[in-house]
């Protein structure tokens, strides 16, 4: 019912930055815990990061912390996913996903198409 799009991916060399976003229309996310995927070809879909609704506190994969940073822009009902010091192992498709909470496995929306996120060597 939640139907979240994706955008911000792109080309960008290692070392380099880029920030993800998660837009919804006619749902205001900050009901919701949003969480990030990444799936890499030939891999199984990882989680990423989430942000809960509650108290706005977030988790990160062991591979992403201090690299990444989940966040909210109410007033244009948007989160992101800010994504420093990238390495050629984030290379994948992104994708956010709307929860109850952070940890909790009811999908309330389904899965988007993602944004892409490539690497230059």
């Amino acid at each position: 019912q939640v139907q979240l799009v994706e955008s911000g991916g792109g080309l960008v060399q290692p070392g380099g930055s880029l920030r993800l976003s998660c837009t919804a229309s006619g749902f205001r996310l900050g009901d919701f815990a949003i969480g990030w995927f990444r799936r890499a070809p030939g891999k199984e879909r990882e989680r990423v990061s989430c942000i809960n609704s509650s108290d706005g506190s977030t988790d990160y994969a062991d591979s992403v912390k201090g690299r990444f940073t989940v966040s909210r822009d109410h007033a244009k009902n948007t989160v992101y996913l800010q994504m420093n010091s990238l390495k050629p192992e984030d290379m994948g498709t992104y994708y956010c996903t709307a929860h109850w909470r952070c940890g909790g496995n009811h999908r309330l929306s389904p899965w988007g198409e993602g944004t892409q996120v490539t690497f230059s060597s």
